[in-house]
């Protein structure tokens, strides 16, 4: 019993008619009718009659049916396999994160090559809002990136990294040195000092200030929420930042904005549409890594 003539059986089934099985399976139609009569001599019993205009099952090519198409099946899934372990062994991954994360993404990284080291790996860095994007694009497989508390972004899954207040802080000689909140209105009327626009923080507070109907005077930019500490520790305006970034340093006085704001670092991924093997193992990693599903 050959696969071939398990495919004609099949064809010649779901066809009804022996030419037109021929055509879907791209052999000549004498070629079909000697191979299925091979498989008929082999098991003993015809298998299709073909007495009628329109051929049909007989009650052993009834029987045989669902088990070739079993076999048929098993075969697809095995060349798939194939070709997914191929695509593991000479693929390539991109990685997307922000410029602060709390991502071990060294260890990732290390475990990933470790597993996978033929697999080409891509790590490059981008502000929130382009992550998104080039996460749906599939300009990236995966991304490390900032929305909001309660924000999963559409055609995306997501991993929640971590989940802090977004805080103020100003340096130690500032007049707000010993004040422990602010609203939205005050902080508009100070010099700030935020990530540049389409960041995570950077997109929440602005939102925050477009609904509260302030309009923040944002006079430094930085890239990572430790360079806009050190802006603020040294007397520059009134920084905006992660919550964990003032409990790490002693040089600068932390205030809780009111109403409370939230940051949250997310491992994203494409909910839907296909994904390579390789960028599904490094998915796989990350999120285990990271303490969510994938």
């Amino acid at each position: 019993m050959e696969l071939r003539q398990l495919e004609y059986f099949v064809a010649v089934t779901e066809e009804a008619n022996f030419t037109r099985a021929a055509h879907r399976v791209h052999v000549a139609q004498p070629a079909v009718s000697a191979q299925i009569a091979r498989l008929e001599r082999e098991l003993g019993q015809p298998l299709l009659d073909r007495s009628r205009r329109e051929v049909r099952l007989t009650a052993a090519g009834a029987a045989v049916l669902p088990y070739a198409r079993a076999a048929l099946e098993a075969v697809r899934q095995a060349r798939t396999a194939v070709d997914e372990l191929a695509q593991l062994v000479r693929g390539s991954v991109t990685i997307g994160t922000v410029t602060a994360h709390n991502v071990d993404m060294p260890q990732l990284l290390a475990d990933y090559h470790q597993a996978h080291p033929a697999v080409e790996i891509t790590l490059t860095t981008d502000t929130s809002d382009a992550l998104i994007d080039g996460v749906r694009s599939g300009r990236f497989d995966v991304a490390i990136t900032s929305v909001g508390s309660d924000e999963v972004p559409a055609g995306l899954a997501v991993a929640t990294t971590t989940d802090q207040p977004i805080e103020a802080v100003v340096g130690r000689a500032d007049p707000w040195a010993a004040r422990r909140t602010v609203g939205l209105a005050a902080l508009a009327q100070r010099p700030l000092i935020a990530l540049p626009a389409g960041g995570g923080i950077r997109r929440q507070f602005d939102r925050a200030c477009v609904a509260a109907g302030v309009t923040p005077r944002v006079v430094f930019e930085a890239a990572t929420p430790d360079a806009l500490a050190d802006l603020a520790a040294r007397g520059l305006g009134v920084a905006i930042v992660p919550g964990s970034v003032a409990r790490e340093r002693t040089d600068v006085h932390a205030i809780s904005i009111r109403p409370e704001l939230r940051g949250r670092l997310v491992l994203a991924w494409r909910a839907t549409g296909p994904i390579s093997p390789a960028a599904r193992a490094l998915i796989e990693m990350a999120a285990e890594l990271v303490g969510g599903d994938a």
